[in-house]
């Protein structure tokens, strides 16, 4: 099935163009929807400008879809055509192995595709390169386990940041016992990310701290569900909030020290790495023995989660913030990306509007 996708750029430093690409036809038991809008993540800038020496040119990145249902294999049995459904980063996996069976994909034992410039390795999807394309596009087809049904009501256009921040925030929260409430969670870093888990935390009824260096977010994060706020800068900020959290979700994608944050946790607490920094950290050891932390780490979620947390989503009323754009802004949105981190509204590309 070939398709025009008008968003790709073919070369590291190009711009975004047009051009063609080829996905598979619908099998027995894959869906088939018309994207209408996908969120812009800053992961997609990271690969686009090829940071981790992987990238695959051309490239149609975008892996916050959400769509309308328009055609389904006829052994499909969780959706049907008009029925709105999103996409996450997962498309594929061995569907197989423990962590599969599990519902964790995303920790596939054979590697799970990601939904665009992903080995096509599994043998579920096909394109004409070997790799997958993302949703900057019209269509996507996959098998029905990797779609996710967005909930009557839920906004389309505030629907793919969950599959992605979301779901990123959710996994974890709910790993660590978060759900069941009464937890005290710090959220270190307040980007796209640190919003969602914010916003998440706040509504699983744990008390919410936010840590960042920017004191003039503490208005904005106790709106959104944080009952205190800590400037990780500020030496007496930090003393006061010391020994008081069970758990910190560290969202801070730029170079840093997680040993840092080490002071805010009480005793058998644990710290969970979630922003992406290719620079090692410098741990101290006895920060670690003298408390007992936990020092862990999380990536996305699979598709159990996925589905959970547009559901709870939906249910707790938690709508990111997002800004609305069409193809012709890509290159100047990706500009924005690069130079600043800590956003907390989510660029979501129209597709139908930039088809126009």
């Amino acid at each position: 099935m070939m398709e025009l996708a008008r968003f790709a750029r073919k070369t590291l430093g190009g711009t975004f163009e047009k051009i063609d690409i080829e996905r598979n036809e619908v099998g027995p038991e894959d869906v088939e929807f018309e994207i209408k809008y996908c969120g812009i993540c800053h992961s997609d800038v990271h690969i686009a400008d090829n940071l981790f020496g992987e990238t695959k040119y051309p490239i149609v990145p975008g892996h916050e879809l959400a769509g309308i249902v328009s055609k389904i294999g006829d052994k499909v049995t969780k959706y049907k055509i008009g029925d709105h459904v999103g996409v996450g980063c997962i498309v594929d996996s061995c569907m197989k192995c423990d962590s599969c069976s599990k519902g964790d994909e995303h920790i596939c034992a054979k590697g799970f595709s990601m939904t665009y410039d992903s080995d096509t390795k599994h043998g579920h999807i096909a394109t004409n390169t070997g790799y997958t394309f993302g949703g900057y596009s019209e269509k996507i087809t996959m098998n029905e386990r990797y779609v996710v049904a967005i909930p009557d009501g839920f906004d389309l256009k505030r629907a793919g940041p969950v599959l992605c921040a979301g779901v990123t925030m959710y996994s974890p929260l709910k790993h660590w016992g978060a759900l069941k409430g009464g937890l005290k969670v710090g959220i270190a870093g307040i980007g796209g990310l640190g919003q969602m888990g914010i916003r998440l935390a706040a509504a699983m009824g744990c008390e919410v701290t936010a840590i960042s260096t920017n004191v003039n977010k503490k208005k904005l994060v106790e709106e959104i569900g944080a009952k205190h706020f800590v400037v990780s800068t500020d030496p007496e900020s930090m003393k006061a909030a010391d020994s008081s959290l069970d758990l910190i979700l560290n969202t801070i994608s730029a170079p840093h020290e997680m040993s840092n944050y080490f002071g805010l946790l009480r005793r058998d607490a644990t710290i969970v790495q979630l922003g992406l920094v290719v620079d090692n950290h410098q741990v101290n050891q006895m920060a670690i023995m003298s408390k007992r932390i936990r020092v862990s780490g999380c990536f996305i979620g699979g598709m159990v989660d996925t589905q959970e947390v547009i559901d709870f989503c939906h249910a707790k009323q938690i709508k990111p913030e997002v800004e609305i754009i069409t193809a012709s802004q890509l290159d100047q949105v990706y500009d924005k990306l690069k130079a600043k981190h800590d956003s907390i509204t989510r660029y979501v590309l129209d597709i139908s509007k930039s088809l126009e």
